[in-house]
């Protein structure tokens, strides 16, 4: 399994129409063979940071996932309304669970 989490830093005056914004992209990602979960939320600590969580079967399904043009077309949606580049968390699971996971820590 290929485990990803994207932190997204987001304009202030952006942060409300965030999720509409990205609504088209999430579900696209999530119909994609071999994705097993794709979801968002919304920082406690901070209002205008979103994380994404998402994990691929293996790796041929994250490099799909990655050069697929829903892809692309989502990064250019986001572009115009973050404040920074995403940080990126990733690593490969020996496993297909969650349980396989372990503890994933996140600046």
């Amino acid at each position: 399994m290929y485990f990803i989490v994207v932190k997204f830093q987001v304009q202030p005056e952006s942060a409300e129409e965030f999720m509409d914004l990205v609504g088209p992209y999430t579900e696209s990602t999530r119909a994609e063979p071999g994705n097993l979960w794709f979801d968002w939320s919304r920082s406690v600590d901070d209002p205008n940071e979103f994380v994404l969580v998402e994990a691929f079967l293996d790796d041929d399904a994250a490099g799909a996932h990655v050069s697929s043009d829903h892809f692309k077309s989502g990064l250019d949606a986001m572009r115009p309304v973050l404040v920074a580049t995403p940080k990126i968390v990733s690593r490969k699971v020996d496993g297909d669970s969650w349980d396989a996971m372990g503890e994933l820590q996140i600046d």
